[in-house]
């Protein structure tokens, strides 16, 4: 038996924390922009994140409403994602707090930042990962806007890296889940794609 839902009778908030809930785990983007004077570095977490387009690389993340790192964004035109690992937990959590326009997360969370390769923004210095982009497009969405990113550099500490891949259990992200939920690694599956060349006899049991 299931329960039905529907949005528009439910409202905007109700539903939103539904979606939340069940568009489990959502992976961090940890977001780093900086104003357009130079002088406020933001930083700021963001749960609604992907890998957009291959070639050429583009990674997206979704503002809800207006916040200092969408301002930052379409004003300078540059972000770094940087990867919110579990070691830093409680930092990645303080930096979604509401700070006043002008606050840098960094500073008064006490993050350490690290100078980009190629964008203006700095890295979060103990992220293993930092992938330094420039505005490709943003597109409005209801109270949202979604951010397209262009990677033009990426760095990885080399601690993470294993024969050239980056090893799941060395990163430690850290994803979203519903209402003040956290996720962390558990089990990893390893299983490889069927070719349908090889698909005869090799799909998974009927039931």
């Amino acid at each position: 038996m299931r329960i039905d839902f529907d949005p528009e009778t439910m409202g905007s908030t109700p539903f939103y924390k539904l979606l939340t809930s069940v568009v489990v785990p959502r992976p961090i983007a940890w977001v780093s922009t900086i104003s357009p004077d130079n002088c406020s570095p933001n930083l700021a977490p963001h749960s609604f994140f992907t890998v957009a387009a291959v070639a050429p690389p583009i990674v997206q993340f979704t503002s809800v409403g207006r916040k200092d790192s969408l301002r930052n964004v379409e004003e300078t035109g540059e972000f770094v994602v940087n990867l919110a690992p579990e070691g830093l937990f409680e930092q990645v959590n303080a930096t979604a707090t509401d700070f006043p326009h002008g606050v840098s997360e960094f500073e008064a969370v006490g993050v350490a930042q690290e100078a980009s390769a190629r964008v203006k923004p700095p890295r979060v210095a103990g992220s293993p990962v930092a992938l330094e982009c420039v505005v490709h497009s943003t597109m409005g969405l209801g109270n949202s806007t979604v951010v397209f990113g262009r990677v033009v550099h990426a760095a990885i500490d080399d601690a993470v890296m294993v024969d050239g891949h980056a090893e799941i259990t060395r990163l430690r992200p850290l994803s979203r889940l519903g209402k003040n939920e956290w996720g962390t690694v558990g089990d990893v599956l390893d299983l490889a794609r069927i070719r349908y060349a090889d698909w005869e006899g090799q799909g998974p049991e009927k039931v």
